[in-house]
């Protein structure tokens, strides 16, 4: 019970997360914010003593001593310090230093830790009447893992100023996640699409007109190569009988998802809202911190950094309530419990609506755009996980037409069960209804539609499918799935094209050097090893300064090792060109920038020309130009490819030129991607129907 006159001070960190918990608690309470860390390792050095058991050397961060320098002077007017940092290594590690920090100035200050899964009236008042001490082990993870990242950077940076390029640098986990992109790029540069066709018979009953597919041919799975053989077919099948001969009826049963974890939702709100992942944790962290709606401002959904499909035991009374409610014939016997993922922590529960009746409809007005849709697929996913089954009913139907077989399908509902709640991430509906149809009957054929397709090569990773396989090879935890995508951008190693991640020419030099010279420190199996060993960390089964010795002597005799005997491509880098500086005449060289490559004169400094690196010759007739990358709006609009020669030559293309030329017209090959037929490469020239498949290299090798 708290002492009457006696005053708390509660440190979070961040403002608005203040300014939430401040109007749960009375007179006596007052709520301050860290802003994140406030002590960390200076960033101009190493600052681990590698010889004395790693000691870190902390210092306050820089622009961050004004803040620390407040918190001790609230701190001096309380009775009690609270400190409420997320729930997390992180958190914890703030926590810890905020306790060192502050005790120096106020060493008689009673100081404890409160942890809460969700912002509301009754988890913070539980919180504040139940402090803890702080998880030291937390503590050691946050620090293993923080000093592993520093030394990995600290030592693989220089190798990359000294043998590629100044101002660059290269991270331990990002490193890996590079590797994958670099490693998808290649397959999808690689693949060569092969053409093939479809056949489909358009049919009629009465007045229903429906579609069957060419399923089997002369008693195999038709393999259909080009035009010439569809055509044959379906010559050899015209106005031949269209004979039912079999009917069956399939039922499928579909089970509801579990809540959202961290990846799964960053994967949702990628593929169905169309959000990077870096925009999910920005506008989940809003919901979380607490929003203003109407009665006051409230957190409306639990913390959305965890890996655990967990959900207490309260949030399921509460959701069956709701559940029985609103859709009765939808609520099954039990609660439905989902397994947590392999390599799951479980520190937290799923992510979930911090009240079930606050529905999305009710809050529009209160929230953006954006805080709407994630909330309401949030709720969705949690209030449908405890809902029963949907069940669909198929029914095909096969046709023997000579030497061939056809089948038309159809699927319909037969109970929506958790579908029903479903809208921002409700599934359309597929297929057309078929008319009643009995063996033995025979219907009309009214026409055949052959199609051409190609096969599909690999996709690139998108932000949802990068956060799907690093957390299929354990690579990462959930709060860093984002940070990792973001500084791979930042960076420039990596850009976004379509929504889809593709590594730049200049992270593919890095990702080269790396996979050549740190094979195990890009390794993913070596990386998940690694991140099982922090979890051992936290759970007290494994010292952290062993981890680190562990990795270190080895590390550090191959970085020595590379520096000495890595041949530096600083010199490869500046190619000699034909060109001369328009402006100076000296020769211009094609260098190697932050941005990727480019053209400049060799004058430098005196001379500062630059150009792009032209990638085609102009196809347009009597035009002497090259095509060359632009982007407008200050270069920070979309890139497009144009002619050196406008605006006298208006030649501008979306699609990037490669060094190819066409076989049939001379004109050069650009990169397309189309989802009926993959990565692909074709003519420019849109008079000519050459498209870059195998079958078309075979013909012209």
């Amino acid at each position: 019970m708290k002492k009457k006159g006696s005053k708390t001070l509660i440190i979070v960190e961040s403002p608005a997360k203040a300014k939430t918990i401040q109007k749960y608690l009375g007179n006596g309470y007052s709520i301050a914010a860290s802003v994140g860390h406030l002590i960390d390792l200076p960033k101009s050095r190493l600052a681990i003593d590698v010889e004395h058991d790693f000691q870190p050397e902390y210092i306050t961060v820089r622009g961050k001593a004004k803040i620390l320098k407040s918190l001790q002077t609230e701190a001096k007017k309380a009775d009690t310090l609270l400190l409420a940092s997320d729930n997390d290594r992180e958190g914890e590690a703030i926590s810890f230093h905020l306790k060192n920090a502050l005790q120096q100035k106020n060493p008689r200050l009673p100081i404890k830790r409160i942890i809460f899964n969700e912002i509301t009236p009754h988890a913070i008042r539980e919180a504040v009447a139940h402090p803890l001490d702080i998880n030291l082990h937390k503590v050691n993870a946050q620090k293993a893992r923080r000093l592993l990242d520093r030394i990995v950077g600290y030592h693989l940076s220089p190798i990359l100023w000294k043998k590629v390029k100044n101002g660059l640098s290269a991270g331990r986990v990002q490193s890996v996640a590079l590797k994958l992109i670099c490693e998808r790029e290649a397959s999808v540069e690689s693949f060569v699409p092969e053409e093939y066709w479809s056949l489909e018979a358009e049919l009629q009953k009465g007045k229903s007109v429906f579609k069957a597919m060419l399923i089997e041919y002369q008693g195999r799975k038709p393999v259909i190569k080009n035009k010439i053989e569809v055509l044959k077919i379906s010559d050899s099948l015209k106005d031949a009988v269209f004979k039912v001969t079999d009917v069956r009826f399939t039922e499928k049963r579909l089970k509801p998802r579990a809540p959202f974890t961290t990846s799964t939702l960053q994967q949702t709100a990628a593929t169905r809202l169309g959000f990077y992942s870096r925009k999910t944790m920005r506008v989940a962290q809003q919901l979380y911190e607490g929003v203003d709606i109407g009665s006051g401002r409230i957190g409306l959904i639990t913390y959305m950094r965890t890996d655990s499909t967990r959900v207490a035991g309260s949030a399921l009374q509460e959701v069956r309530d709701f559940i029985h409610k609103s859709f009765p014939e939808e609520l099954p016997e039990k609660s439905n419990y989902y397994s947590p993922g392999k390599g799951a922590q479980d520190a937290h529960e799923a992510i979930r609506p911090t009240y079930v009746n606050n529905t999305p409809e009710s809050l529009k007005s209160y929230l953006t755009k954006e805080q709407y849709k994630l909330y309401a697929a949030i709720w969705e996913r949690f209030v449908s996980s405890q809902m029963i089954m949907a069940i669909t009913k198929t029914v095909s139907v096969d046709f023997k037409v000579r030497e061939a077989l056809f089948r038309a399908n159809s699927t319909s509902i037969q109970q929506k069960g958790y579908q029903r709640v479903l809208h921002v991430l409700a599934q359309r509906e597929k297929g057309k209804k078929l008319p009643r149809l009995t063996i033995g009957e025979e219907v009309a054929n009214l026409r055949f539609h052959p199609e051409q397709h190609f096969t599909s090569g690999p996709s690139r990773y998108t932000d949802a499918s990068i956060v799907k396989i690093l957390e299929e090879k354990g690579i990462g935890r959930p709060s860093t799935y984002a940070p990792i995508i973001s500084v791979l951008l930042d960076r420039y190693y990596v850009v976004r094209r379509n929504k889809q991640l593709v590594a730049t020419q200049l992270g593919r030099i890095i990702n080269d050097l790396l996979v050549k010279s740190f094979p195990d420190v890009v390794d993913e199996n070596f990386t998940a090893q690694m991140e099982r060993r922090l979890d051992e960390v936290e759970e007290n089964r494994q010292e952290w300064v062993s981890l680190l010795k562990d990795f270190y002597g080895d590390f550090k005799k191959q970085v020595d090792y590379v520096m000495d005997t890595l041949e530096s491509v600083k010199g490869v880098m500046d190619e000699e060109t034909e060109y001369t500086c328009e402006k100076c005449g000296r020769p211009i060289v094609k260098k190697l920038g932050r941005f990727g490559f480019f053209l400049a004169c060799t004058g430098f400094p005196e001379c500062r020309s630059t150009r792009s690196v032209p990638l085609a010759d102009c196809p347009r007739p009597g035009c002497n130009g090259k095509i060359i990358s632009r982007r407008k709006q200050g270069g920070r609009g979309k890139e497009f490819y144009g002619c050196t020669n406008y605006p006298e030559c208006d030649f501008i293309t979306q699609f990037k030129p490669t060094n190819l030329k066409c076989p049939k017209c001379g004109y050069f090959l650009v990169d397309k991607e189309d989802k009926q037929r993959g990565a692909y490469k074709a003519c420019i020239n849109e008079g000519c129907n050459y498209l870059h498949t195998r079958e078309a290299e075979d013909q012209s090798a």
